[in-house]
């Protein structure tokens, strides 16, 4: 069991559990297979902690590059 930690609320769970966002190469990707490597920022799968990484800019920071707006949209979306 590998353990992650969420960049919106900090709880720590197993990677299977959380979605997982990539920098591979200056594209960022929402990679749930886990098949690219590159820095990774991991959020659970409720809209809660999706809203407070985008608002403290935690996935940006994270990850060391601009993060588009419409990520959002697609993350609150599809989970």
């Amino acid at each position: 069991m590998v353990e992650r930690k969420c960049a919106g609320c900090g709880k720590i769970k197993d990677r299977k559990e959380l979605i997982k966002i990539t920098n591979v190469h200056g594209e960022i990707i929402v990679n749930p297979d886990n098949k690219k490597f590159g820095r990774s920022v991991y959020l659970c799968y409720n809209n809660s902690c999706i809203e407070a990484a985008f608002k403290k800019n935690k996935i940006s920071k994270i990850l060391k590059a601009s993060v588009p707006e419409e990520l959002k949209g697609k993350l609150i979306n599809e989970f």
